[in-house]
């Protein structure tokens, strides 16, 4: 009966124990990460103008990658024979800084698509000066003249 009873407070001790040590883990975490917001506020002035800039591009490789999933996800073949990606094993690189992805390697072309940004961009200006210059010959005909014998 001893023996029971001790075993018994062993496994209580050891669960009380182990929860306290997984909820201190647990408490210690989410107290002590920083949310992206407050990552992003400790950058320094040119590290955040380089994320500002880069954020559409980065959002950009994700829709590409998740286009390259959904299609992969419909074959029956191994993911590794499926889709446009090179695994890592079958490139000629010889250090792990190789494996970085370069300029032809990235799933959207960084030039092309800064300046696909950049003529929207332009295009949207246009559309706001055009619209300026409608509302200011409005404005002049509406207006009429000063002079009255002109």
């Amino acid at each position: 009966m001893a023996a029971a009873n001790s075993s018994y407070l062993l496994w209580k001790k050891s669960l009380i124990y182990g929860g306290g040590i997984i909820g201190t883990g647990v408490l210690l975490y989410k107290f002590t990460t920083p949310t992206e917001e407050q990552l992003i506020a400790r950058l320094s002035p040119e590290l955040r103008q380089e994320y500002e800039q880069n954020k559409s591009l980065r959002r950009k490789e994700q829709e590409e990658l998740m286009k390259i999933v959904r299609e992969t996800s419909k074959s029956n073949d191994p993911i590794w024979k499926t889709g446009p990606l090179t695994p890592s094993w079958e490139s000629s690189s010889t250090g792990p800084t190789d494996r970085l992805p370069k300029g032809k390697e990235l799933l959207v072309a960084k030039q092309a698509f800064e300046k696909s940004q950049a003529e929207e961009k332009q295009k949207e200006e246009l559309r706001l000066l055009k619209k300026q210059v409608e509302e200011t010959s409005q404005l002049e005909s509406s207006k009429g003249s000063k002079w009255k014998f002109w």
